[in-house]
C-alpha cells in the first residue's frame, strides 16, 4: 500500500506541474486566457488537495513515524 501511495503521490506531482506551466504558458500569450487560466488554477488547486491527502493518508498507514 505504502508502494502504491508513492506511486500516485508521484503521479499527482507530475500532474500538479504540468497543470502549473501550461498555466503559465496560456497566461504567457494573454489573448483571450481569462476562463482556460482559472480553469486550469482550480485543477491545480484540486491537485494539490489530493496530493496533501495522499500525504497524510501515508503518515497516518506509516503510523506517523
Amino acid at each position: 500500500m505504502e508502494q502504491f501511495l508513492s506511486y500516485l503521490l508521484g503521479a499527482l506531482l507530475v500532474a500538479i506541474l504540468a497543470v502549473l506551466v501550461f498555466g503559465v504558458v496560456t497566461m504567457g500569450r494573454g489573448r483571450a486566457a481569462g476562463a482556460r487560466s482559472n480553469r486550469l488554477m482550480r485543477w491545480r488547486v484540486g491537485l494539490q488537495f489530493a496530493a496533501l491527502a495522499v500525504i497524510v493518508l501515508f503518515f497516518l498507514l506509516k503510523g506517523g513515524g
